[in-house]
């Protein structure tokens, strides 16, 4: 009973012989392999909205999921009660998977338990199930006074701070077990401002795994100051005359680019049925030398990071790209089982109702050894955008349309006049090789990232300033 945490155990009501009991029922018609994945979450969020809280909000999710794999399919179920009963149904309905197989195999005993007690990387001081709703309406009304006096065009402030806790119980039937608690909370601000007949707005918003101790005053003041700062700049900002050009990212949020435009195709699902443009690249040159791009769940604190994956397997810094070369796929069980090589500790799901996908976590490229500003003097014409929103991509090619809240014109080596609600577009593989400068400046933008690749989970990304020839911007024209 000492070979996983017993306050696991008890939380979702199982000992180690039933455990064993399910993962033979999930392997009993032939499945080589059977995980069982236990969650229990909790959520709270609280919103202000014209100087008074709105809204208050209390979630709990409970459950467990049960995969076979047999070969390269996969049966999965899952249940929200943890009765014996409820898990060996949900056991059996997964092993259907492997129905017309004539072998066995017997789970063996638990001999691989990983632990985090000590050295999580969202360790947490202060837990925010320790902390009242009066502390949390006290930092939003911080917030909301602050914008109010800080500039007279502001008309509305919406501000929210949301919280979350998993407690995750993994066990499978190679032996490998872990418990690990996972914490989050996000703070979110919007303004709405005016000036004359003028309105824009910003948002703003903060995320990371971690406890009530990583709010700091510097962390509020950064929020304000940054959500005044781009909405006061739309009022200075046209639509330029779109085109094809020359376009410098700016460091931080640009990231999302290449999450979406780039990342996505080195996820190994997409290679392993050969879906993705990078399908037949691995091992060879695929951009300039000087880039290089990384998975990295190992940041601490980070909204993206990970102590360990949702398959069992220790989460790990991975180079996608090195010195341009494409040298790892992003792996789950089924994919490295399929390459021949180790998992990269990318497998991830959405909750106990999913199983796992090969997924990113905290995606960015690295620095290279030149300046912004020499990025800068090279463009005859084109922009400069530093402010990502929402965009749309095709992952099997790459082709993406990313639309950008503000930026600035580029003229003769020069930043000019500011501009706004521009789109982004090209094709991600195509503009990976098309950079023709990096920049010394990476940041990892720590913003409320969510990826929806058939479901939803926390990332985040970043990225130092580059220099891409030829997208196409779209602007008036």
């Amino acid at each position: 009973m000492n070979s996983i945490d017993i306050s696991y155990l008890n939380l979702f009501g199982v000992s180690e012989k039933q455990i064993n009991s399910i993962l033979k029922s999930a392997l009993s018609k032939g499945g080589d392999y059977a995980d069982l994945y236990f969650e229990s979450s909790s959520s709270n969020e609280i919103s202000l909205r014209d100087k008074i809280v709105s809204s208050a909000g209390y979630h709990v999710d409970y459950g467990m999921g049960v995969r076979v794999l047999k070969g390269d399919q996969t049966g999965y179920a899952y249940t929200e009660e943890t009765t014996l009963e409820n898990m060996q149904n949900a056991a059996l309905t997964a092993s259907s998977i492997a129905i017309n197989s004539k072998t066995v195999i017997e789970p063996v005993n638990i001999n691989k338990i990983h632990s985090f007690k000590k050295n999580s990387r969202y360790s947490q001081i202060v837990t925010w199930d320790s902390i009242s709703v009066n502390y949390k309406k006290i930092i939003l009304s911080k917030i909301d006074e602050q914008i109010f006096l800080a500039d007279s065009r502001v008309v509305k402030v919406i501000a929210r701070i949301s919280d979350s806790e998993s407690k995750v119980l993994f066990v499978n039937s190679d032996g490998v077990s872990f418990s690990d608690c996972r914490p989050m909370f996000s703070i979110a601000v919007s303004v709405i401002m005016k000036d004359g007949s003028r309105t824009e707005n910003a948002s703003v918003s903060r995320s990371f795994r971690g406890g009530v101790e990583l709010i700091s005053d510097n962390l509020i003041d950064s929020i304000i100051n940054e959500v005044i700062t781009k909405c006061s700049f739309l009022f200075k900002a046209t639509q330029p005359k779109g085109g094809q050009m020359s376009v410098v990212m700016g460091s931080g949020s640009s990231g999302i680019l290449l999450h979406e435009a780039i990342g996505h195709a080195f996820e190994a699902d997409f290679n392993r049925i050969n879906t993705s443009i990078f399908s037949d690249k691995l091992g060879k040159k695929i951009c300039p030398d000087y880039i290089t791009v990384v998975d990295d769940p190992t940041i601490p604190y980070n909204r993206g990071s990970l102590n360990i994956d949702d398959e069992g397997n220790i989460a790990k810094k991975t180079y996608m790209v090195k010195d341009g070369i494409l040298t790892s796929y992003l792996h789950d069980k089924i994919s490295s089982d399929f390459y021949k090589t180790e998992p990269t500790g990318n497998g991830r799901r959405e909750s106990f109702r999913h199983m796992p996908l090969p997924r990113m976590t905290t995606t960015y490229m690295e620095d290279s050894n030149c300046k912004e500003e020499d990025l800068i003097k090279e463009v005859k014409k084109g922009v400069y955008v530093d402010n990502f929103s929402n965009g749309q991509v095709q992952i099997g090619v790459g082709d993406f349309t990313f639309y950008v809240k503000s930026g600035f014109l580029i003229e003769n080596g020069k930043l000019t006049k500011p501009i706004k609600d521009i789109n982004i577009i090209g094709n991600g593989p195509q503009a990976l090789s098309d950079i023709l400068g990096v920049a010394n400046n990476l940041k990892i933008d720590n913003s409320t990232w969510t990826c929806g690749k058939e479901q939803y989970c926390a990332v985040s990304c970043g990225m130092p300033s580059i220099l891409v020839n030829n997208l196409i911007v779209g602007g008036v024209e």
